[in-house]
């Protein structure tokens, strides 16, 4: 079923709850629900910190580190965003989670009669390496670790990041960056795409071998399991398709050469939290075991480290509503609840007006907030894994494992994640997901409290964060001055020996530094990958 539908008999009392992903919630759990399943503690659970890693993948969990809290933020030009994320840390946020505006994601320039309209729109404005020195002025990049929130360009970004740490007296060493940068679910939740599918793997893959070989501390690549999970898929979906998103960048990194353990503890995930907290719990539990066993099983890491789960789960943006906004308020503590009761190391949370606007500070603070009270005052770094031997989340945990186990095997039988996508089937999966979510939040099936039960409350007042074009006029004004000072005859050098690299399929990320550094623009440097590697042309799944 593609909803969670509490379902009443003649008498009005619940009869059946079915989740999202399908699973028939019984009334009551007992020990014999474990034992008929074959429940066993070594080889399902085992303690913190041990193969599989369901209960978590450091032995003390939150008692030996709190959880980082990185809430996305970025808009406008590059020194508005700067003055955000200042006020974020001087609120204790840990860590940033960039935002960048639909021109940067897509490789256009700000004076591209393509990027008219959008500049700094839903996130921060991009051209050079300029805006980057402005953004990341006076913080510490040692300290700070950075997301990258994008994922057509991920490469260019990873290397401007490079370029501006540098600049700043950093070395590519001290440095923390993760990068979306997986391009697969961009093509099946988002559309922001660009390249056809093999090429654009192959810059993934570029950014991991870099990784390896010149930033130790970074994480080159956040599969979003998230993105697919919000534009449909349910619970079980949103799992199987991450792990096979990420089994393709492996294979790709691997016929480069390298072994398992050489790069693959430096993935990341980026997971979604919405819906029914049991569900969510034991998703991310089932999770953490199945990408234990693919690495160890399937590609033979003999490090344990390399078959750590880490990530981010953050409170998704689909399960709020326009309708009663500040009903938002209280989802997104549950979402941040479910995150840290599932183990998550890094937490990032919606905000209560994220239905309608970019957060304002006021908002982004309330969900900073909500974090840190949950971490310091209700007590969840008091215990490791605290939901470890219950009934209901250990059956429940079991039987969500053998259906993401089952949604693998038909991506297998298809060939893999990458011909999956490119014949269009996992799109289909997803819009058809989505049709059944959207119809049960229509019939009642799914309920939304204050859309379609308890309905006609005070609707909330929500500051909008209205579009200001002088930001773009200022942003233009900046690119053209970059363009007529700069050294023109290098950015010609480097953006030449970039096309070259990517015609000799050599990895492009030394080149992408050089360009940065020449002052060469998001939109040049995207420019030479259109030119030889064409553009994706999504397929009709109707």
């Amino acid at each position: 079923m593609g909803v969670a539908r509490y379902i009443k008999d003649e008498k009005d009392r619940i009869k059946d709850v079915i989740l999202q992903s399908g699973i028939h919630v019984k009334p009551l759990y007992k020990e014999k629900d474990l034992i008929d399943s074959g429940f066993d503690y070594e080889r399902d659970l085992g303690d913190p910190g041990q193969y599989p890693f369901t209960r978590g993948i450091h032995e003390q969990g939150y008692r030996s580190r709190e959880w980082t809290t990185r809430q996305y933020s970025g808009f406008g030009t590059p020194k508005e965003t700067n003055e955000r994320w200042k006020l974020l840390i001087s609120q204790g946020q840990t860590g940033l989670n960039v935002a960048f505006d639909l021109p940067t994601q897509m490789g256009y320039d700000s004076d591209d009669p393509m990027a008219e309209g959008e500049v700094g729109r839903v996130g921060m404005a991009v051209d050079s390496l300029r805006d980057f020195e402005i953004a990341f002025k006076d913080i510490a990049l040692n300290k700070i670790g950075s997301g990258l929130t994008i994922n057509a360009v991920a490469s260019i970004m990873v290397a401007m990041y490079q370029a501006v740490a540098e600049g700043y007296g950093f070395s590519k060493e001290q440095i923390s960056a993760t990068p979306q940068n997986d391009i697969l679910k961009e093509i099946v939740g988002r559309g922001a795409w660009i390249f056809p599918v093999e090429p654009a793997v192959r810059l993934v893959g570029d950014v991991i071998e870099y990784s390896v070989k010149e930033m130790p501390r970074a994480n080159p690549v956040s599969v979003c399991g998230y993105h697919i999970r919000e534009a449909g898929a349910n619970p079980v979906q949103e799992i199987a398709y991450a792990i096979q998103i990420a089994n393709a960048y492996i294979d790709n990194v691997l016929e480069r050469g390298y072994d398992i353990d050489d790069f693959v503890g430096r993935f990341s995930f980026n997971l979604d939290v919405f819906g029914n907290l049991w569900e969510q719990v034991a998703k991310f539990r089932a999770a953490r075991k199945l990408w234990a066993k693919n690495i160890k099983e399937k590609y033979g890491a003999k490090n344990e480290k390399s078959m750590f789960l880490r990530g981010i789960f953050g409170g998704g943006g689909g399960g709020l509503t326009k309708e009663e906004p500040e009903n938002n308020i209280v989802r997104s503590a549950y979402y941040a609840l479910a995150a840290a009761l599932s183990g998550a190391q890094t937490m990032a949370l919606c905000s209560y007006d994220e239905a309608f606007t970019i957060p304002t500070p006021h908002s982004a603070l309330i969900s900073l907030r909500t974090l840190q009270l949950l971490m310091d005052e209700v007590g969840l770094r008091d215990t490791v894994d605290p939901m470890a031997g219950s009934y209901f989340i250990e059956s429940l945990t079991k039987e969500i494992e053998e259906k993401i186990v089952d949604e693998m095997a038909k991506i297998d039988r298809l060939g893999g994640m990458v011909k999956a996508i490119s014949s269009g089937y996992i799109q289909k999966e997803v819009s058809r997901q989505a049709y059944e979510f959207e119809r049960g939040v229509q019939n009642g099936e799914l309920i939304k409290i204050g859309v379609n039960k308890y309905t006609g409350g005070e609707e909330g007042k929500v500051e909008l964060h209205e579009y200001n074009d002088e930001s773009a006029v200022v942003q233009i004004k900046g690119l053209k001055e970059l363009k007529r000072t700069r050294n023109g005859k290098e950015v010609t050098r480097t953006l030449n020996a970039l096309e070259n690299a990517a015609k000799e399929k050599k990895n492009v990320m030394p080149s992408l530094v050089d360009c940065c550094k020449a002052y060469a623009t998001v939109g040049e440097m995207t420019g030479v990958f259109r030119d030889v590697f064409g553009e994706f042309v999504e397929p009709n799944i109707f």
